[in-house]
């Protein structure tokens, strides 16, 4: 047989924002089919009509467009296999579901909710399965006429798969290996109902996998128990030869304590868990995203890079094109992955050194100009120079660099009663002569004048410089004095040394 196109789909529910953890499913099914040639495919699973969310569709889409994931068919980006909205593909399902049925692989059953509680309260760790299934109001336990007439009369019900116990299914998954299971502990899953003609999640799943020629399904290990019954699906179909292979990825879990990353771990600790702010159009509720609190989709890809994956080298920081050359899906972890939220603005940091000056400058001059400074952008640029390398995020550089644009009004407490000494007054007084002789103000030009001048008149360096730092910035941080005098000018510079005078004494 001919070797298949690598295929491989993200298919989100529009049931809310994008969780991070479904952020990194995407991208390692990104990862894996750019690396072998193959396509991505962006599918939407709306089976299930009463939990969706205006907008949550759009979200996901720019949510992606932000990250750099690009899709090569699906909704909102076209191809061959459409319509890629469930919702869109009832006629195709129900086509299946009677197949099934016709052969004796699925069944009617018209069971209500109440019956079946009644059931479960009756039968303790009840399951509908081989052993219970001839005692419930189903097709099997009928007359054909009862049930055709139950149709007939417009009776609500549901499809259930028909799974014989005594079988041993594989799942082949490239992760965790032969996975084995007994059909005994599986219960005849509903895949179909009535009521809004529409399939369940595992039957649309398997249809649309097969149609859509997917040849790996690479999703979160939350699905790993159903894999099972897909198997079981395949094989009823007669499909075993085009199965897809499986990979079900660890869990991102919380970064204390156990189980799965959740929206309140983010509240509680102060970080986004969806790639984008998100409105949510019910309650009002506004949720952080990562492009709003000033991630760089390229740090955040990075990092969910490997959450779960290791490289099996040192390397940490990998572009986009890296990841697809070094990503190997069986090395990535068989247990869950905790959510390091700290490691995340570690790599934000690392790509704001790595970006040139211009582009960070263009963050930060909005955010100069909104503080009611008109500054050049070349000089703001100049500041981002000096500074970018004190910063995770963008929005930081301000309350450490604001100095540089307006002058201090008071000086710190602590490092004053420090730094500035009995002497200092006199000091500075004698440092401002030196700099007004000064004609070249940049760093070559002050440095050898300053230091030699500080060595003739045997003071100490840091006695200087501690003093010079707290009159020109007003705290005791800060990049080189002479940087910041050459930056500020010789006139800004000697006035702001006078009001330190004045006011420190």
């Amino acid at each position: 047989m001919a070797e298949r196109r690598v295929r491989v789909r993200f298919a989100p529910s529009p049931t809310g924002p994008l969780h991070i953890g479904g952020v990194r499913t995407a991208l390692y099914n990104y990862l894996f089919a750019r690396q072998h040639g193959g396509d991505l495919v962006f599918r939407i699973e709306d089976t299930d009509s009463n939990r969706f969310v205006p907008g949550a569709e759009d979200y996901i889409i720019e949510a992606f467009k932000w990250l750099g994931i690009k899709f090569d068919e699906g909704v909102s980006f076209g191809g061959n296999h459409g319509p890629y909205r469930q919702s869109e593909r009832r006629d195709i399902y129900k086509k299946y579901v009677d197949q099934l049925i016709s052969e004796g692989k699925a069944y009617y059953a018209f069971d209500t909710p109440e019956e079946l509680e009644a059931k479960r309260k009756e039968i303790q760790n009840f399951q509908y399965d081989a052993r219970t299934r001839m005692q419930m109001r189903n097709s099997l336990a009928m007359d054909r006429t009862q049930w055709e007439q139950l149709i007939a009369d417009g009776a609500q019900y549901t499809v259930r798969f028909r799974i014989d116990p005594g079988q041993e299914i594989h799942v082949n998954d490239m992760i965790r290996g032969d996975v084995r299971v007994k059909s005994d502990i599986l219960d005849d899953k509903v895949l179909y109902k009535s009521a809004d003609e529409l399939p369940t999640y595992h039957l649309a799943n398997i249809v649309d996998d097969h149609l859509m020629e997917i040849t790996h399904v690479i999703r979160g290990e939350e699905w790993l128990p159903s894999a099972p019954l897909h198997v079981l699906l395949y094989q009823a179909f007669g499909w075993e030869d085009t199965m897809p292979r499986f990979a079900h990825l660890p869990l991102l879990l919380k970064p204390e304590g156990k189980g799965k990353l959740s929206k309140r771990d983010g509240d509680r600790l102060g970080f986004p868990v969806f790639p984008l702010e998100w409105h949510d159009p019910k309650t009002g509720e506004v949720s952080s995203g990562y492009r709003e609190s000033g991630y760089f989709p390229e740090a955040v890809v990075n990092f969910l890079a490997l959450l779960g994956w290791n490289p099996g080298t040192e390397q940490e920081l990998f572009s986009l094109e890296q990841l697809v050359q070094a990503f190997d899906i069986s090395k990535c972890s068989k247990s869950g992955a905790k959510f390091d939220f700290q490691k995340a603005a570690w790599f934000n940091h690392e790509y704001i050194l790595r970006k040139d000056d211009e582009e960070i400058a263009l963050l930060f001059a909005p955010i100069v100009a909104n503080n009611g400074v008109d500054e050049t952008f070349d000089r703001v640029k100049q500041v981002v120079h000096m500074m970018k390398d004190r910063v995770s995020f963008v929005r930081e550089l301000w309350p450490l660099c604001s100095f540089f644009f307006i002058a201090p009004t008071e000086y710190d407490e602590k490092t004053a009663k420090k730094r500035w000494k009995a002497y200092s007054a006199q000091q500075m007084t004698e440092l401002m002569e030196v700099l007004r002789g000064i004609d070249d103000f940049t760093v070559e030009g002050q440095e050898p004048i300053v230091e030699q001048w500080i060595a003739d008149k045997e003071y100490k360096m840091g006695d200087i410089m501690n003093a010079w730092r707290l009159a020109l910035v007003g705290i005791g941080k800060g990049p080189g004095m002479f940087d910041i005098a050459a930056f500020l000018g010789k006139e800004e510079t000697l006035h702001r040394m006078a009001k330190a005078i004045e006011t420190l004494g």
